[in-house]
């Protein structure tokens, strides 16, 4: 299964309900790959066909070399931006484990950051991520 899109990782805890997001090392929020740099935020975009939210979460846990089911993508989320190639989905990749997987990710890929870290990235991340966590929380 190819993987279309980006994805914007996170992990919320069940007891306090904290939300971190993983910033991959390069500085880049959106993976596996960083945007490139002429991207916007489009509002518009439409994916009817996207993959079934299932699949998806388990081959993107594969090619991460995570355990299958580590990663839940929200059905309920996806969000696009525009890149000089065209329109990119982007979905919301939940972490399943009780604690942040920190020996999986802060082992070369990146580090879990608290929202309030994350500012002054790239604008179409910086929207995303602001969409995002209000979904996360209800909002």
């Amino acid at each position: 299964m190819s993987l279309a899109g980006h994805f914007l990782f996170y992990h919320k805890q069940a007891t306090s309900a904290r939300t971190l997001f993983l910033r991959f090392a390069a500085g880049h929020l959106l993976g596996p790959e960083p945007l490139p740099f002429l991207t916007a935020a489009d509002a518009t975009a439409n994916f009817q066909g996207a993959a079934h939210p299932a699949s998806l979460g388990l081959a993107l846990s594969r090619e991460l070399g995570w355990p299958d089911g580590a990663l839940e993508i929200d059905p309920d989320f996806i969000a696009a931006v525009e890149t000089p190639a065209g329109v990119v989905p982007i979905h919301l990749a939940r972490f399943t484990t009780i604690d942040p997987p920190r020996d999986w990710v802060e082992a070369g890929i990146g580090r879990f950051c608290a929202i309030t870290e994350l500012r002054g990235g790239h604008p179409a991340e910086m929207a995303l991520l602001r969409q995002a966590y209000e979904h996360v929380l209800g909002g």
